[in-house]
């Protein structure tokens, strides 16, 4: 998750056209076309699984398949958890006949069967999706769990985000713009406000007819806490991992940029 600073001009987010469900639609035109992070989920991923072992990376937080199918293409196998099964769908629809195993569970509390996991990565903030410290440390717990020794734990976070709000005036972000079923979807980032334990970011989203009428809209609200990599260390620590050297991934015109916090099991 990230909010988008998308110029006018930049590509549109990938067309959907065959997904009956909205909020895939909206996973894939608010989160689909970012790319600044992919270079280093595969350089991790190469030197976690040279060989291309069976089983060898989880990905927490892997809606429609953004980054696993990078993965994927890249020969490794991943298996991809997230607690949006409709989403799941789509990622097993798109990745035809490569072998992926999706698992529908909920971050802080998912049980499978494997426990030997080289690599776990949770891109897009969605560490920061739980909420307080206490559900950061449950979900670290399992990820401990479900990781050989020595295995890593990658999670992307955010630490600041520029507060605004159109409504007062404030130029923000240009939208994100998708098509499915020859209607257009229209995101577009109108707030961001800063408070002493969480981020709210607010969307206004249209659907629009082929004749550009508005069929549908809504406002939409994420609520990322606020988290700095020394504290997610410390909270790690609690569920055994140690800290490794942080990674960055840098800004872009589109996106903000992120710390990847790296944690040894």
């Amino acid at each position: 998750m990230v909010v988008s600073f998308r110029s006018a001009e930049g590509k549109p987010a990938p067309s959907n056209a065959g997904a009956g469900a909205a909020n895939v639609v909206w996973h894939d035109v608010e989160c689909g076309s970012y790319g600044a992070d992919l270079a280093l989920w595969r350089e991790l991923a190469e030197d976690a699984d040279p060989g291309r072992a069976a089983g060898a990376i989880l990905e927490v937080g892997a809606g429609t398949g953004r980054v696993a199918l990078d993965l994927l293409r890249a020969g490794h196998r991943v298996t991809a958890l997230d607690i949006d099964d409709q989403l799941l769908v789509t990622l097993r629809e798109r990745a035809g006949g490569a072998t992926l195993e999706t698992v529908c569970a909920d971050a802080r509390t998912f049980e499978l069967d494997s426990r030997d996991f080289a690599l776990c990565l949770v891109p897009m903030q969605t560490v920061q999706l739980l909420g307080g410290s206490g559900e950061r440390i449950a979900f670290l717990r399992r990820a401990h769990a479900h990781l050989r020794r020595g295995g890593l734990l990658a999670c992307a976070i955010v630490t600041e985000l520029a507060p605004f709000d159109c409504a007062a005036g404030d130029v923000g972000p240009s939208a994100d713009v998708g098509r499915s079923g020859g209607e257009l979807y229209v995101s577009r980032a109108v707030r961001v406000s800063v408070r002493m334990r969480s981020i709210l970011i607010e969307r206004e989203r249209e659907i629009l007819t082929a004749e550009q009428a508005v069929r549908a809209s809504e406002r939409d609200v994420i609520e990322l806490a606020r988290l700095s990599a020394a504290q997610l260390e410390r909270e790690a620590a609690k569920a055994g991992f140690t800290p490794a050297a942080s990674r960055s991934i840098a800004a872009t015109e589109e996106h903000v940029g992120s710390a990847v916090v790296m944690l040894r099991a």
